[in-house]
């Protein structure tokens, strides 16, 4: 299966998206005024790389429009007219040590997609980019006109709502995203009735800004740190297919609460779709029926990960191929609505035996919003050449899903892992399935010890193992992987296994010359 184009995307707005944008404003303020095209030219011409659009299918579906201003004046009482001078981002400062945020808006008829969380992502990844120090914004009062009995003053409304004791639709939503109240914005935007024309000065703090620091936009590093998260599955036997999906979108929904950037899957985790059938089938009889839940599979995963904001390795799937040929393919479904896949070079013989699975032929780092990443899928970790190609196109994350019947098979599996991130100096998240199903050929029993490891250096784990689950149970692990460390050991660590590599004496050369 071809990658597919990114069916959701964030990026920096263009004067090609001027009009869309207008629209998209007359949809979000019905009632009140919408921006005009020049607002909008001044938006991006002011600072440009402040401005985002969030597209779906090709047509704009979100904006977030920002400016820099220095601390006094973001600090400082002011109203929405006086700190965008009028609306035209005019009064951007390009020595500005604050981010203003002044304006999000989301197409009313997409708004269950996390854009407005993923536009707030960009905003503050540009701010460590620029090592600012932090970002600020006047957030409306939403709910503060109908509570207005209860609490006559707005300051009383926001010490209440900062309180938990009151609740308020959009200050709610950006406490969770990481910004704190500081003050009342008193008529802030006399056109806001619901707020009563005020709102509150909220503020997120850049963890990274180091103020010691000179010309840090030049000098300092992003720490690139990226969350994921490892679901040890336990096999179920379904009423029918709809149950499966629940049970995987429960866990992409857990994943996604978690802030996770990844989530990854078993191998052949989809095999629960054949318990459904009214009786077992043969070896060959049911890897056929399983491929008939290709398109549905995919198409599935790929709405869960644009819903939940997450990127999800699909554990794998058998799929027939161009040629005919059943192979056994992980795919990989990106927050941006994109889907791309990893065929397993090396099926084992029990798969080419039972199952009559082909290999696949190519092996590709993955481009994602977290950088590259590898997939290999059970056995395939079991070959250092494809961990080292992959590392080699800079994959520094290597996902494998596997699927292991035995303790031993599983160690097999395990210890060329761990073997991986020391050969590589990268990290590797691995994801097994355990428990069995009783009337699917060939997944009598499993093991499973689900783990996240990393290289053996100064930076990492002290063995080593970032998250480890307990043995043949179902539950998800999750850690933090900071993407720099793997770059500091690759040009500093204790070792430099990519770097002291004698070229001189070996190399592999893959048919394609790579």
């Amino acid at each position: 299966m071809k990658s597919t184009k990114a069916k959701l995307e964030i990026r920096n707005a263009t004067a090609e998206d001027i009009d869309e944008i207008v629209d998209l404003s007359r949809r979000v303020y019905p009632v009140e005024t919408p921006y005009t095209r020049g607002m909008i030219r001044g938006h991006i011409n002011a600072f440009g790389r402040g401005q985002f659009v969030a597209t779906y299918e090709g047509k704009v579906v979100g904006y977030a429009a920002t400016l820099r201003v220095k601390e006094r004046k973001a600090f400082g009482q002011h109203d929405w007219i006086q700190i965008t001078g009028g609306g035209y981002a005019s009064t951007h400062d390009g020595n500005g040590d604050w981010m203003y945020g002044f304006e999000v808006m989301v197409d009313p008829a997409r708004r269950r997609l996390r854009i407005g969380k993923r536009l707030y992502d960009a905003r503050q990844a540009l701010c460590v980019e620029l090592d600012l120090k932090g970002i600020a914004f006047g957030g409306r009062l939403a709910g503060y006109a109908r509570k207005r009995k209860a609490f006559p003053d707005p300051d009383q409304y926001l010490i209440a709502v900062a309180k938990r004791e009151a609740k308020d639709p959009t200050l709610d939503f950006q406490i969770r995203a990481g910004f704190e109240p500081e003050r009342v914005l008193r008529l802030y935007n006399r056109e806001d009735k619901a707020s009563d024309g005020h709102a509150a000065l909220m503020i997120w703090r850049n963890p990274y800004y180091d103020p010691k620091l000179d010309n840090q936009p030049v000098t300092r590093l992003d720490p690139e740190v990226v969350r994921v998260v490892s679901v040890q599955m336990e096999a179920r036997t379904l009423k029918d297919t709809e149950e499966f999906y629940q049970a995987v979108d429960y866990f992409v929904d857990v994943a996604s609460e978690y802030e996770g950037d990844f989530v990854v899957f078993p191998e052949l985790f989809t095999l629960q779709l054949l318990s459904c059938e009214p009786e077992e089938l043969a070896p060959d009889a049911a890897i056929q029926r399983l491929t008939e839940h290709t398109e549905e599979f995919t198409t599935r995963l790929r709405d869960m990960a644009v819903k939940r904001n997450i990127n999800i390795i699909g554990g794998s799937h058998p799929t027939i191929v161009e040629d005919g040929d059943i192979h056994n393919i992980a795919y990989v479904f990106l927050r941006d609505g994109s889907v791309h896949s990893q065929e397993k070079i090396h099926p084992t013989p029990d798969e080419r035996t039972y199952w009559n699975i082909h290999g696949g032929d190519s092996v590709e780092a993955i481009e994602t919003d977290c950088g590259p990443i590898g997939v290999m899928i059970c056995y395939d970790s079991e070959f250092p050449e494809l961990a080292r190609r992959l590392a080699d196109q800079g994959a520094r994350i290597l996902f494998v899903p596997y699927n292991t019947d035995t303790r031993h098979g599983y160690w097999r599996v395990r210890y060329c892992c761990q073997a991986r991130t020391i050969e590589n100096q990268c990290y590797v998240v691995t994801s097994g399935m355990t428990g069995n199903l009783a009337n699917v050929s060939n997944l009598d029993i499993q093991w499973a010890e689900s783990g996240i490891f990393t290289p053996s250096d100064f930076p990492f784990a002290r063995d080593g193992i970032a998250a480890l689950a307990s043995e043949n149970v179902e539950q998800v692990s999750v850690a933090d992987l900071n993407l720099n460390s793997v770059t500091w050991a690759r040009a500093k660590g204790s070792v430099r296994n990519m770097r002291d590599r004698r070229f001189d004496l070996y190399r592999t050369i893959w048919s394609d010359g790579g």
